[in-house]
């Protein structure tokens, strides 16, 4: 189970915000190395010192345009100034206020970008969730007055105004504001190489890595100046400051030659992953378990960084993450000589110290890797994968019992009503009456609640949210086996099982929002043919409801799913058409306008709707409310299969949904879709009648 346990008290909520502060810096950067990468890979080969000089790739030289001679653009400058920012800018917009807020923040970046004349990173990290948040705040204000037809004329006027206006701020005072800062920052950092004391940063990032805020530090500030120097260098220095895996490097191998128990046991497998993976939070329990060895990666620290100040060292591009593979990759071409000794010496100073310390201390590191590693969790604020690895797996440390479970989605109408009705009924099934679980916006989540699932993709909006909650997140609601751990993990602790083994989280690292491992795609429901027909309990064919079925499920009496708004054999081929067909339904009957349409689209560009055993439930934005104007539901199945982003869908179950009307069918459908005999028996319907009547029995059942 892919969970992050955030545990606060009083005397960490000075640690718990700079964290949270931290982790949205880096959550800007992050999701964009890979574009800096490819900035460095064509800044090394194609720039005029390059591997491969070409001057229209590196943007050096002239050539000639209507008799004049001009310099080529080349691809290198324009990314640096332009693509990066812009990016980082939509980022953290979109981490405020989503697609919308992304859109407004690069906008405003612009102004940044064309007011200054150095790369702005740190002008885009600051417009990009201003401007966004300013938007959000605008649409507060007429949010729910906008008369039915105007909503998108107001929407994307408002968003151009605030767009334009912010733009003009940028320009006009936050570039020049950031540029003289960047410059007394520049003038720092040289200083303290001039010096000779920029290894004593050390004292201040190794121990930050353990309270992990070494994403703050590295991410949010030494990526951007560093970013800024390599433009004007070729290469930066600060982008080895944190990334060097020397140090953890040397104390593990002090641990596999000197340590005792479980701690030596593991530090081999431990070191291949920190030094070749590049994962360096695995090494953090060890520190943990014995605190004085701080001592010996600050000092190997220190001492590849005075290594690349001798040599004159660095990289062209962020190293991340921090693995030696992706360090030697992003090193420039005269560097590899300091930066390969400072790798060797910050691991040989680290081995030496903390070997003397194992070794003349009566405690050789045997303790509890356990306790260490719960420790680190709880200063980092979230589950560590990685670190599991180190007591034995997966191992998710419930504090207390688990009595209210949330599920969270973009609107709160679809995904995470259906959802919440699935587990709803195995919980129940498993005897934890006691558990409530419920559904709601993440917009609307707050943090009173012990549990919080989520898609996968959503995470990142959910977590600060409800900061002290468990997360579990899934990319299959239908059918994802977190919903059996999460019964494993309530016997273990409401039932006084202790901790609960909830397994399978996939490695978070270097401060991304932690991801679900690959969920269940409706494997075992894929019957079809004769074969459903038998599995449904009768003859090989089809099947057929009873004379007597009723012509709506139970409680849609006020028709949320009518006859006339089910299609058995829908005519789209392909993702986008199909969600056309589902929205037109629901136009037609009456329960929403146009424009729903396409905010069911931008619902679904967002995050994928789809629900697992060859089912997807498109529907709109939760800003697209105002356009619904009855709760309804439109049901179209596709007998041959649509790619659904990779997954087959055969069932678009378009939604649309006022207040909690719809819910009521909305858990008949979840029901039937996590019964392959039911999933089977839908693939056989023959009438409208048969699928209604389906749903009816399931939910009276």
């Amino acid at each position: 189970m892919a969970t992050t346990t955030v545990e606060r008290s009083r005397g960490t909520n000075v640690r718990a915000g700079v964290q949270r502060f931290g982790t949205f810096l880096s959550g800007m950067i992050m999701p964009n190395i890979g574009a800096f990468i490819a900035w460095g890979i064509i800044t090394a080969l194609f720039i005029e010192k390059g591997f491969l000089p070409v001057p229209q790739l590196g943007g050096f030289g002239t050539h000639t345009v209507d008799g004049a001679e001009v310099p080529w653009t080349g691809l290198v400058g324009p990314m640096i100034t332009y693509l990066l920012p812009l990016l980082i800018a939509y980022t953290g917009g979109r981490m405020v206020y989503d697609v919308r807020g992304g859109v407004v923040g690069a906008i405003a970046t612009m102004g940044v970008i064309v007011g200054t004349n150095i790369p702005m990173f740190i002008g885009a990290m600051i417009m990009g969730p201003l401007t966004a948040w300013l938007m959000k705040k605008v649409d507060s204000i007429w949010d729910g007055k906008i008369k039915p037809g105007f909503e998108m004329l107001v929407n994307n006027f408002s968003a151009g105004i605030l767009g334009a206006i912010m733009a003009l701020v940028a320009f006009l005072v936050v570039g020049p504001v950031v540029e003289f800062f960047t410059q007394i920052a520049a003038n720092v950092v040289e200083w303290l190489v001039g010096a000779h004391i920029l290894p004593l940063t050390s004292i201040l990032i190794e121990p930050a890595k353990v309270l992990f805020l070494n994403n703050a530090i590295n991410h949010g500030i030494l990526t951007p100046l560093g970013t800024e120097q390599s433009v004007q260098t070729g290469k930066s220095i600060l982008f080895l400051l944190e990334a060097n895996p020397g140090p953890g490097f040397g104390l593990l191998l002090a641990y596999m030659v000197f340590g005792r128990g479980a701690a030596k046991a593991s530090a081999g497998g431990a070191a291949v992953i920190q030094f070749i993976g590049g994962i360096h939070e695995i090494y953090f329990p060890y520190i943990l378990a014995k605190p004085v060895l701080i001592i010996a990666t600050i000092c190997g620290g220190a001492t590849g960084i005075l290594t690349n100040v001798i040599f004159n060292s660095g990289l062209r591009s962020p190293a991340a993450p921090g693995s030696i593979i992706a360090v030697l990759a992003s090193t420039a071409n005269d560097s590899y000589i300091g930066v390969i000794l400072s790798v060797i010496l910050a691991a040989a100073v680290s081995f030496l110290i903390a070997s003397v310390i194992l070794r003349t201390s009566k405690d050789k590191g045997e303790g509890d890797l356990g306790d260490a590693t719960a420790r680190m969790e709880a200063m980092k604020g979230k589950k560590s994968s990685v670190a599991s690895t180190l007591t034995g797996g997966g191992v998710a440390t419930a504090q207390g019992t688990i009595n209210n479970i949330v599920f969270a989605c973009d609107a709160g109408m679809g995904s995470s009503a259906m959802g919440a009705s699935v587990l709803r009924n195995k919980i129940k099934a498993a005897g934890f009456n006691d558990v409530k679980v419920t559904n709601a916006s993440i917009a609307n989540l707050t943090d009173t609640y012990d549990m919080v699932v989520v898609h996968q993709d959503l995470a990142p909006r959910a977590e600060p949210k409800a900061p002290s909650a468990q997360f579990v997140t899934v990319d299959n609601f239908m059918g994802s086996p977190r919903y059996d751990e999460i019964v494993e993990l309530l016997e273990q602790t409401n039932r006084g099982g202790g901790t609960g083994t909830a397994g399978g989280e996939t490695a978070e690292h270097a401060g991304l929002a932690p991801t679900a491992g690959a969920g269940t795609t409706g494997a075992g429901s894929n019957v079809t043919g004769a074969a459903a027909g038998a599995a449904a309990g009768g003859a090989a064919g089809t099947w057929v409801a009873p004379d007597d079925a009723p012509r709506t499920a139970a409680g849609n009496a006020d028709g949320i799913l009518a006859e006339r708004s089910i299609v058995l054999d829908g005519s789209a081929t392909s993702q986008a058409a199909a969600i056309e067909e589902s929205g037109k339904l629901l136009v037609d009957s009456g329960a929403v306008t146009g424009d729903y349409v396409a905010a069911m689209h931008d619902r679904e560009r967002s995050v994928p709707t789809y629900m697992g055993n060859f089912l997807a439930i498109p529907h709109g934005t939760n800003e697209a409310k105002g356009y619904i104007q009855r709760s309804a539901i439109s049901f179209v199945r596709y007998p041959e299969g649509i790619d659904w982003n990779g997954k087959p869908v055969k069932f678009v179950v378009g939604i649309a949904g006022r207040n909690n009307e719809h819910l009521n069918i909305l858990s008949s459908i979840a029901k039937v879709f996590s019964d392959k005999e039911q999933v089977a028996r839908l693939e056989n319907a023959r009438s409208a009648r048969d699928v209604l009547f389906i749903f009816d029995s399931v939910n009276n059942a």
